[in-house]
């Protein structure tokens, strides 16, 4: 392999894992969220917001301080965006939970919701006149690589070729393996997606639990979206950006499912779908050229790449591949 061919294959790789880390984010929200037995549809908007006032926060603190610090403008971006994410996530859980309305129609109006207000703070905050603006010095920070030294060599930029949320991302996917599997309330909580009505009467506060895993888990997803505005889109807010990132939750949303509701799973899973998603643009690695007509089916890659997934996991039926027993139902104890 030549050099330039070798260059076009690390960039790929690259690429790949930053896009694949955006959707890891959205989805080990959702995962943690599904584990309670809340289905929250919602993801995408929800994410749409993290991005929104993720971006905000850390441009606002960039273009007014005089001399901006590197770890405030990380603070500010990261708790606007896990905060506002989260205060959609109680929501949700207000109404599913405290009102029991139907999951799948909250999740849906709050994807609606999170769009259109990702939009109209964008619409604040871009200059009149003009469809993008762009946060330098916090894309800056946020994709800043960590180890400098080894930048030469072809394994640093591989592994080490990232910012700080990349490593972020897996930190979290492995933490949360660790909670649910050897944790006393992450186990209760997997009781309460599995049947409420026993948790309940083991003496388990479903709510609670409930409300906790839907608020963190939102809160996370949101993390995805300000990840994809200050890192992968290169710190840009364009008119366009919310609908992007509502595109990206949608994938998201797939990949709990292909990673069959398990977090270690999100995190190679992710990186399948952005290597598959990055094929189109990269595809001359191969020494491969395409005609028009055909690149529309490579950019149809992924997609179907994650129909199929769909399909073989419904159709192995076994208990371990299933998500949680009480998804998406609420829980009523006067049932119990």
């Amino acid at each position: 392999m030549n050099a330039d061919a070798l260059a076009n294959l690390i960039n790929w790789i690259n690429r790949a894992v930053i896009f694949g880390t955006v959707i890891m984010y959205g989805s080990l929200g959702e995962l943690l969220t599904e584990k309670s037995g809340n289905m929250n549809l919602g993801t995408p908007g929800t994410m749409c917001i993290g991005g929104a006032f993720g971006f905000a926060g850390a441009y606002l603190y960039e273009i007014n301080a005089e001399n901006p610090s590197a770890y405030l403008v990380i603070l500010i971006g990261l708790l606007c965006a896990f905060g506002s994410a989260a205060l959609a996530g109680l929501l949700f859980s207000f109404i599913t939970t405290t009102l029991r309305a139907n999951q799948n129609v909250t999740g849906l109006a709050l994807t609606t919701f999170g769009l259109g207000l990702a939009k109209f703070i964008g619409m604040i905050i871009i200059p009149e006149g003009t469809t993008t603006v762009k946060a330098k010095f916090a894309n800056e920070v946020f994709s800043r690589t960590l180890l400098h030294g080894q930048a030469g060599s072809t394994f640093s930029k591989i592994f080490f070729n990232y910012g700080f949320m990349m490593y972020l991302a897996i930190i979290t996917a492995i933490v949360l393996h660790l909670f649910l599997t050897r944790s006393r309330k992450g186990l209760n909580l997997r009781a309460v997606g599995e049947n409420p009505a026993t948790a309940d009467a083991m003496g388990i506060n479903v709510s609670r639990y409930k409300y906790l895993a839907t608020v963190i888990g939102s809160g996370i997803a949101g993390l995805g979206g300000v990840y994809y505005i200050l890192d992968y889109n290169y710190g840009g807010w364009s008119t366009q950006a919310a609908l992007s990132i509502q595109a990206l939750g949608w994938l998201a949303l797939a990949l709990v499912i292909f990673a069959i509701w398990k977090p270690l799973n999100t995190i190679w899973g992710s990186y399948v779908f952005g290597v598959f998603y990055w094929l189109f643009n990269f595809i001359s690695v191969f020494g491969l050229k395409v005609t028009s007509a055909q690149s529309s089916l490579v950019e149809a890659v992924p997609y179907v790449v994650t129909i199929f997934v769909l399909i073989l996991v419904s159709v192995r039926r076994s208990r371990e591949n299933q998500g949680p027993a009480a998804l998406g139902l609420s829980y009523f104890r006067e049932e119990r």
